[in-house]
């Protein structure tokens, strides 16, 4: 399980979700050994990203000085991002939209499928949000059986790697970023994204402790 370690202290989460070995090990084994002529995608959305233009400038960081930001900004308004991580290549595609719901989830499905071969199976990863589970998702599945859809297990975000992905662009771009509207946020993202997958390489995954099992009731 994921530690996020201070000063005294640890913090952990812990999934309760009984088939976690089961789903576990099914999302491992796509990564490690996906199927042949098939794409594998971690698929995820950020929600309500906000612009946040600052009134103050960015004072940059010098020898012996932290960088400085005002402590004043001004809102301009939320959008959500999708974005998918084709596991072999590590290549994104990515999707803005005005909201996070259901419908936005299978336009954004849509596209990823318009993006591959035709008769290419596709194995999506997907945590088990709410919106991915409605009626719309379901239908959609239905008319594409080449698309099939696996969950993580609850609280079990880590396994889909393209939460690594988002902490970087959260990294690079969000956090520090100046935005004086929803469309140049929007703009700033996408800019991100194909200079991104310039020189996109697959996240390779590795285990520091071999001798103990992941396990759903594990603490480390």
């Amino acid at each position: 399980m994921p530690v996020c370690s201070r000063i005294g202290w640890k913090r952990y989460m812990r999934s309760t979700d009984p088939d976690f070995e089961t789903k576990a090990a099914d999302i491992i084994g796509l990564n490690l050994n996906p199927p042949a002529h098939a794409a594998v995608f971690c698929v995820d959305g950020e929600t309500a990203i906000q612009a946040l233009d600052r009134r103050d400038p960015v004072l940059p960081m010098s020898p012996g000085r932290a960088e400085r930001h005002g402590f004043e900004y001004a809102r301009h308004g939320t959008l959500s991002l999708y974005a998918a991580i084709e596991t072999r290549t590590g290549a994104v595609l990515g999707k803005t939209a005005a909201r996070h719901t259901s419908r936005e989830f299978v336009a954004f499905l849509a596209d990823l499928l318009d993006s591959q071969p035709k008769r290419r199976a596709i194995h999506v990863i997907a945590d088990i949000l709410s919106a991915h589970k409605t009626p719309q998702v379901q239908a959609f599945l239905a008319a594409h059986p080449r698309v099939t859809m696996h969950c993580t297990p609850t609280y079990s975000s880590w396994l889909n790697q393209i939460e690594l992905w988002f902490a970087k662009i959260e990294s690079d771009v969000i956090a520090r970023g100046i935005f004086t509207s929803v469309t140049d946020l929007a703009r700033k993202l996408w800019r991100y994204i194909r200079q991104y997958n310039r020189t996109a390489t697959p996240f390779r995954w590795s285990y520091a402790e071999p001798r103990r099992r992941i396990g759903a009731l594990s603490n480390s």
